[in-house]
């Protein structure tokens, strides 16, 4: 064995099978700052003693969690950039000029496809980002590290395509704005993982961080209700919808939940996997009908284009 791997990854390879009984990730002795980031996140995400050692032993920090990096990032300097051109960072739904930019999902505009991802990038205020972002990094960077980009990029997207479709089709009139459909789907997978695997999580605190995050998250979503039945600012247009939170959670409770606690494990294998993505997948295709043919059928009055 090389001498560059730790004592957990020679004592999985001597039991075999990966079967480790008796000792814990917590003996290892004398790791670095980087290293004991990596037990803490393997604490934070994984179930199995088996999978937090063997991921402990295998992850090099290559490719780094650039993802959810990368979109919060970008979310933030579109905020500051219609902060500075809107002259205002809270409350920005009440400005006459917030809809009237390319982002943001207006149902007039509802052919314009790339508004169904891309309204993640506008946010109504400072609060709402200031929410969004802080359960996006505190889970989101920690899953992106033990699952990788692209299951929880899979996760993240479903879940931003299922809140603007659940709008345009239960909440007609509304726009949407805000990456809280995403964030949802993070948080509500990894909420329900631990909770389906309550005795095998060894994070610290994990009632009280459970009682938080259900606290932030209930929070956005309060403020996202009163604000949709608040009285609009610019009438006959109404504020941002509050539906998109539910699509978020709905993804996260069943594609989320299956892609989290495969860890390792091939998902084109996993047969819950391919009836949740079936089913998400067909109802993305209703939502596309009756995008194409309910507005007209149904005489649906709409706002005003932005």
């Amino acid at each position: 064995m090389s001498n560059k791997r730790s004592n957990s990854f020679r004592r999985a390879i001597l039991q075999g099978s990966r079967q480790l009984r008796g000792c814990s990730l917590r003996d290892e002795v004398g790791l670095g700052l980087s290293q004991r980031l990596v037990r803490h996140v393997a604490y934070e995400t994984l179930p199995r003693e088996v999978d937090r050692k063997w991921y402990f032993d295998s992850y090099t920090y290559c490719p780094p969690p650039w993802l959810i990096l990368t979109i919060t990032i970008a979310e933030v300097v579109v905020f500051m950039y219609y902060g500075f051109q809107l002259d205002r960072l809270v409350l920005q739904v009440s400005s006459p000029s917030f809809l009237k930019s390319p982002l943001p999902y207006h149902p007039q505009l509802r052919a314009q496809a790339w508004r169904y991802l891309s309204y993640i990038f506008m946010h109504t205020g400072i609060e709402h980002l200031g929410l969004n972002m802080a359960m996006q990094l505190l889970v989101g960077v920690p899953l992106e590290m033990v699952h990788g980009a692209l299951r929880i990029g899979l996760v993240y997207m479903c879940g931003v395509l299922a809140g603007s479709l659940a709008v345009s089709v239960t909440d007609m009139t509304a726009p949407v704005v805000g990456s809280s459909g995403g964030v949802y789907a993070l948080v509500s997978a990894h909420l329900a993982n631990v909770v389906m695997n309550w005795s095998g999580m060894k994070c610290q605190f994990k009632l009280f961080r459970m009682a938080m995050a259900l606290v932030c998250m209930s929070v956005e979503f309060g403020r996202a209700v009163w604000l949709r039945f608040y009285p609009p600012a610019f009438p006959p247009c109404p504020n941002p919808s509050f539906v998109a939170h539910l699509g978020g959670v709905l993804v996260g409770l069943t594609l989320g939940v299956v892609v989290l606690q495969n860890y390792e494990q091939r998902l084109q294998q996993q047969t819950l996997f391919w009836i949740f993505f079936c089913v998400y997948t067909l109802f993305v295709l209703c939502a596309v009908f009756w995008n194409v043919f309910a507005y007209s059928l149904l005489d649906v009055r709409l706002p005003p284009p932005p």
